[in-house]
């Protein structure tokens, strides 16, 4: 998987795009004989967790982001965030006459031409399009660079002048001009409970609360919705599939108004289900919903945080099979040990292998965070090596893809634009697919065992020939 930095490439101006780096790099991927997942990265790397290195936005656009700082994302206190453009200019021709939308959309344009013979050999396996901080669907309203700590709430980010403007609309089309954007919603590192919105029988729970958090991850929706369709339409015909990642906003999950989530857009409640919306938009576009925290399990977080890492998972995961959805994922934080591999290996199968086809539930793909110096430390290489062969249920290395139910098609155009009320019913909460305790698969030492005693067998085999 590698990050295509829109701050790298179409940093000397618009619509001046230098892609002789990437092509240098995707040329020693393809003499590897390795695949390739690129993301059209259209934020800024520096300031988040696992982030080693600074590539800012495009200078051009931080210029213009000079004169009008609204173009970003801003907090009540009028702070901005110039990780990503604001949704709130996904449709506004701000940049030398261009909408934000069309800066993504010439981007990707660009991308497909110049790298139209790695296209054709088939080295991409999906292009995951950036819809947000961190590449991820969702409003950067935990920003660590911005003074925010874990478990901190977060904050609303719509204090733009372009999504202030759209709330008011929004609110005088609901008869009731009179509401304004949330004001007692705390700051980013403050608990539910202390803030009037979050609180039990908060401002969240009344008829002016759910317009807000409605309008406000409404407003998500259709950004992803809007982008994808270009996406899809500039890698029409390609062998690839389009990708979109949803954050794993686990802490509070288990608090009664799963602060975090509102926060960061996702109006997820015990009695709303907020992710089946966006795995319904997804599915017009075919496109894989990609997650995070795969890794992690509930007791390894702080009680402080009410984490319920491994229940959202279920939901999530349960809500992109119910939409008829492929579904991937990837670890949050870097992990070397037996147990978090458990804990991918039970996710990428809930229900365990089946001996008489594929699981009937099982993840399209998981991509492990990341390739380092310390994985590459012996002990920590041969556990992770015995844990792709669990990946692979222990079968041997297939080279056919139809054989294993993971080969593409040339994509097709993105099926009619589904009604936002159409979208909502899905918000209905249902019951997620059920889940073994366990992996059916575990690398145990037992596990560890049976790898090495392959890993002999194989070398015996050879050695015969």
């Amino acid at each position: 998987m590698v990050d295509v930095w829109w701050g790298i490439v179409e940093s000397k101006g618009p619509q001046q795009y230098d892609w002789s780096a990437y092509r240098t790099l995707f040329q020693m991927v393809q003499d590897c004989k390795l695949k390739l997942q690129a993301i059209m990265s259209f934020h800024k790397c520096g300031g988040n967790v696992g982030d080693s290195v600074l590539i800012p936005l495009p200078k051009w656009v931080l210029e213009i982001g000079e004169s009008d700082p609204d173009i970003f994302y801003t907090n009540r206190k009028g702070i901005r965030n110039k990780e990503c453009l604001s949704l709130g200019v996904d449709n506004q021709p701000l940049f030398h006459g261009r909408t934000a939308i069309e800066l993504y959309t010439d981007y990707m344009q660009s991308f497909r031409d110049n790298m139209e013979d790695f296209l054709e050999s088939e080295l991409m396996i999906d292009i995951e399009v950036g819809l947000g901080p961190a590449g991820e669907l969702r409003y950067p309203s935990y920003t660590k660079n911005l003074g925010w700590e874990f478990p901190g709430i977060g904050e609303f980010q719509c204090y733009d002048k372009y999504l202030k403007a759209d709330f008011k609309g929004a609110a005088l089309r609901a008869d009731h001009p009179e509401w304004e954007l949330p004001d007692n919603a705390g700051e980013s590192n403050d608990v539910p409970e202390s803030t009037e919105f979050f609180k039990s029988g908060g401002t969240y729970q009344t008829e002016k609360g759910k317009f807000f958090l409605t309008w406000y991850s409404n407003k998500l929706l259709t950004h992803g919705d809007e982008i994808l369709d270009e996406a899809n339409n500039v890698f029409l015909g390609c062998k690839v599939k389009l990708a979109a990642k949803v954050a794993g906003i686990h802490w509070w999950y288990k608090a009664e108004s799963h602060a975090a989530e509102l926060t960061s857009g996702y109006y997820n409640l015990h009695h709303r289900d907020g992710y089946r919306p966006v795995a319904r938009m997804l599915s017009r576009h075919n496109a894989i919903l990609n997650f995070t925290c795969l890794e992690m399990r509930n007791h390894e977080q702080p009680a402080k945080a009410q984490s319920g890492a491994q229940e959202l998972v279920q939901q999530v995961l349960s809500c992109g099979w119910m939409e008829n959805l492929e579904v991937a994922g990837e670890n949050a934080l870097a992990r070397y040990d037996r147990e978090a591999y458990n804990q991918i290996l039970l996710n990428a199968r809930p229900n365990g292998v089946n001996q008489f086809g594929p699981p009937t539930l099982k993840m399209y793909g998981v991509t492990y965070l990341r390739l380092s110096d310390k994985l590459m430390q012996q002990t920590n290489f041969n556990i992770f090596k015995a844990f792709v062969r669990k990946m692979h249920a222990n079968l041997e290395y297939c080279p056919d893809p139809e054989k294993y139910y993971h080969f593409t098609v040339p994509m097709e155009r993105s099926k009619p634009k589904i009604p936002l009320e159409v979208l909502l019913e899905a918000t209905k909460p249902v019951e997620p697919y059920p889940w073994y305790k366990e992996t059916d698969m575990s690398l145990d030492v037992t596990g560890f065992l049976d790898y090495i005693v392959a890993i002999i067998v194989r070398i015996f085999k050879l050695k015969l020939n």
